[in-house]
């Protein structure tokens, strides 16, 4: 016996069919019996789609017991736990990482007085100041407050770190960010966000679709959100929304609802050993979706199909390939905007744009997209929302235009991200000249992925490289591998390349050679993006 249609599953089935005569469902049926190749899932993938009073027919054809009736009212769920940290004192070592500044900003939503260090000045440390948070740059032990309940740290940050062994010492709490997210996610229905890139935009969409639907998420965000008000909001919805991230295997403390996976790349191979670690561990994150739940991953991706071929909960795939359960179509491109229409399995559902460049977003706009249809968002809502979302900070931002020169930042920092990115913006820019400073994130990356770095330039016409960003780096890593190999290889692959040691001579440089019709482009998850804010202003002033 075989039950093939779920209550909620038929009555969101019921949102993209009108229904369809006997004779053509059973020709249907008889057709993908025949088809080679054609398992018993996309079987039942085809007679989800069969409702009313055609389904006894069809069933009794096939000799399957037919379904339940479908109960069309739905029981008044109870009100999720409320999250709240009220009175709270908690400590953030390493508060300058992306999430960890989203995190703290969640914690003093709910009520905590936070506090955090970090070694660094970084970029977002005003609106946390702003909003309460007391933020010391460099790590003591001093700067753990005093009634500290709670020390978070990033996965970063060493154990030898002074402030993690004063906590432990008096006996204080200590967890890992991602500990802190997956306790958090069991006080609602967890929706996380995986892959090697495409996190961030990915996340932000999808909190954004919830959010416009009426569905009131609470999400964290590796990234600044201005759309969102932040990076992190606390909703009193049933979701909370979170980017999952495999750097020390830290997603692997989320046991999600629903979960997607975007790709599966090599990246941190400074904790993994190769690439098939990697794969197995979005395997294990794969395996720990609830088995009631979904997973979106990417149809093209093979290493991605592996990871999820044994998942317990249900797969629904994406990407522009036949076969994929949710593609986008009929794509046209006008004034750097690209417009598609969305299929569920071959379904139409709606014709709708983004303001995002790239066809990797329309990508990153599928999985939204699948994750808030799942969550019970209509056609109308999500089709409207696409077309207003205006993205993240750091992700193709344009910081200023002055001389008729465009000058761009953006957080990529892995080949492939350099390489779309590029891409994307010769295409939305078409400019006379497309110039990038990538600034390398640790030794170790750059060492590892040299070879991929240096043919990710193609898009560009000048390239600028300053001294290496570190980060989680030591000491032999530093002597292994610096910017000037990087150069080197560029020159290589055939790519005007420059060496340029500082940020402030790089910045006079360009405000002494751009022209009109130039676009800069700062790429790099390190301190990059004050450049691009300083040649801004330069340009104005001196225009």
């Amino acid at each position: 016996m075989i039950r093939i249609l779920t209550v909620k599953r038929a009555n969101r089935m019921s949102r993209t069919n009108r229904g369809c005569g006997s004779r053509s469902m059973l020709r249907l049926v008889d057709g993908t019996l025949r088809k080679k190749g054609t398992g018993l899932r996309k079987l039942v993938g085809r007679l989800r789609r069969l409702r009313g009073r055609h389904e006894r027919e069809v069933m009794q054809t096939m000799r399957i017991a037919p379904p339940k009736p479908i109960v069309r009212t739905r029981p008044a769920r109870p009100r999720p736990a409320q999250i709240s940290f009220e009175g709270s004192v908690i400590h953030m070592v390493g508060v300058g990482g992306c999430g960890m500044r989203a995190a703290a900003r969640l914690l003093l939503q709910c009520g905590a007085r936070v506090s955090g260090s970090d070694q660094k000045l970084f970029d977002g440390i005003g609106p946390l100041k702003e909003f309460g948070a007391k933020i010391s740059i460099g790590q003591d032990a001093s700067n753990l407050p005093p009634g500290v309940t709670l020390v978070v740290h990033s996965a970063a940050v060493p154990e030898h770190n002074e402030e993690l062994r004063a906590a432990r010492a008096c006996g204080c709490r200590v967890i890992k960010y991602a500990e802190l997210l997956g306790e958090l996610m069991r006080l609602r229905k967890g929706v996380a966000v995986a892959g090697t890139h495409g996190k961030s935009t990915t996340t932000a969409m999808t909190a954004y679709l919830f959010k416009m639907a009426g569905l009131a998420p609470s999400y964290v965000v590796g990234a600044n959100v201005p759309q969102l008000g932040g990076g992190a909001g606390v909703g009193m919805g049933e979701h909370f929304i979170v980017e999952a991230c495999e750097f020390d295997r830290s997603f692997l403390n989320l046991q999600p609802r629903q979960a997607a996976i975007l790709n599966v790349e090599a990246d941190h191979l400074d904790c993994y050993a190769d690439i098939d670690e990697i794969t197995e561990a979005f395997t294990t994150f794969a395996n720990g979706v609830e088995s009631n739940g979904l997973i979106v991953a990417r149809h093209e991706d093979v290493r991605l199909m592996q990871a999820v071929a044994h998942a317990q909960a249900r797969v629904e795939t994406f990407g522009f390939a036949s076969g994929a359960t949710w593609r986008a179509v009929d794509l046209s491109f006008d004034k750097g905007r690209y417009a598609f229409c969305i299929t569920y399995e071959d379904q139409h559902l709606f014709r709708t744009s983004i303001a995002l460049a790239g066809r990797h977003n329309i990508a990153n706009a599928l999985v939204a997209v699948a994750l808030a249809w799942n969550a019970g968002a209509t056609r109308d809502v999500l089709a409207e929302a696409l077309t207003t979302f205006e993205g993240v900070d750091r992700r193709m931002t344009e910081c200023g235009r002055a001389r008729g020169v465009i000058v761009i930042d953006d957080y990529a920092h892995h080949p492939t991200e350099v390489s779309v990115t590029l891409e994307a913006l010769r295409e939305r820019h078409a400019p006379k000249r497309l110039w990038v400073v990538f600034q390398p994130h640790q030794h170790s990356r750059t060492r590892i992925l040299m070879d991929d770095f240096a043919r990710s330039f193609g898009a560009a016409d000048e390239i600028i490289v300053p001294a290496v960003y570190g980060s989680r780096d030591t000491a032999a890593d530093a002597r292994l591998t610096n910017a000037q190999d990087l150069v080197e290889r560029i020159r290589k692959n055939g790519g005007s390349v420059t060496y340029m040691p500082t940020l402030e001579g790089i910045s006079s440089h360009l405000e002494n050679s751009v022209q009109e019709g130039d676009v800069v482009v700062t790429m790099g998850a390190g301190n990059v993006w004050t450049l691009a804010h300083d040649l801004a202003e330069r340009l104005k002033r001196a225009g």
